[in-house]
């Protein structure tokens, strides 16, 4: 249950996103990279839980690749350092989640790098060509982390999306947000928040500034699962399903940006 197979259309449809995404990624300067299905670092990506684990012949703890990003930053900077300088990476290959879950991902990362503008152009020009204009949700990590420091609310709250204990709150800002959606709304929302606040609705704001893409909404409130993001984040969404996913990040102390694209669900789009 949860793993994989492609025939006739899907295994068409497959091939051809992959192609696409390939040849855009490559034209913008990002090189190819493969990492290993086993990993001794994806806890510091995911919770145990969400992790195949075994030991190894040395029986230390490794998993199966869950997660890319850290993956493809550890092996850049750290193993690969040395021999190569380039900073654009992208990659075409499965993740696996407990207990036998597999999802085709296609991803980029540009290490070093902070205009996430330049993940959205990627995508749109990837989607452009697969005929499809999903909606942009735009959130910012760091406005559910300062609530729940600052205001006892429990992160899980955020990460599991329970809008109705939000609302059991006394906060009458902290309402509002939980339905800001629209560029529209930010001049009234900003003047509600506490200023720490406000700081991060207006990074979200620049940001949508910087875009060309008209299909978009705000969710301040959103958490990503993935540990390493903690600023801007965003997803492209389609009838309930996340079709990508990106942000900014740090990881070896380095700021970074990345997205990954969900191949099954675009197959299941375009089907």
């Amino acid at each position: 249950s949860g793993s994989r197979i492609y025939f006739g259309k899907s295994a068409k449809l497959k091939r051809d996103i992959e192609n696409i995404a390939s040849d855009i990624l490559s034209k913008e300067g990002y090189e190819e990279i493969v990492t290993p299905y086993f990993s001794y670092h994806q806890h510091n990506s995911l919770e145990e839980k969400e992790l195949i684990r075994f030991s190894d012949a040395k029986n230390h703890i490794l998993s199966l690749r869950a997660d890319s990003t850290l993956d493809v930053v550890r092996l850049i900077t750290k193993r690969l350092g040395r021999s190569t300088t380039h900073k654009k990476w992208f990659y075409i290959q499965p993740i696996f989640r407990y207990p036998s879950g597999e999802f085709y991902q296609i991803g980029a990362e540009w290490i070093g790098h902070h205009n996430l503008k330049e993940c959205i152009t990627s995508i749109e020009k990837i989607m452009a060509k697969l005929h499809l204009k999903p909606l942009l949700q735009i959130s910012n990590i760091n406005i559910p982390k300062i609530i729940s420091k600052e205001y006892g609310i429990d992160i899980e709250t955020f990460k599991r999306g329970h809008l109705e204990k939000i609302l059991k709150s006394d906060i009458t800002w902290l309402h509002k947000l939980s339905f800001f959606q629209t560029e529209n709304q930010i001049d009234a929302i900003i003047k509600e928040v506490p200023e720490n606040i406000r700081q991060e609705i207006d990074k979200m704001r620049d940001f949508y500034n910087k875009l060309s893409y008209d299909n978009v909404v705000f969710a301040p409130l959103y958490y990503s699962e993935m540990r390493y993001y903690d600023d801007l984040f965003f997803r492209f969404i389609s009838k309930n399903k996340t079709l990508g996913r990106g942000g900014c990040y740090k990881a070896r102390e380095i700021e970074s940006i990345g997205f990954a694209l969900y191949t099954d669900n675009i197959i299941e789009e375009l089907i």
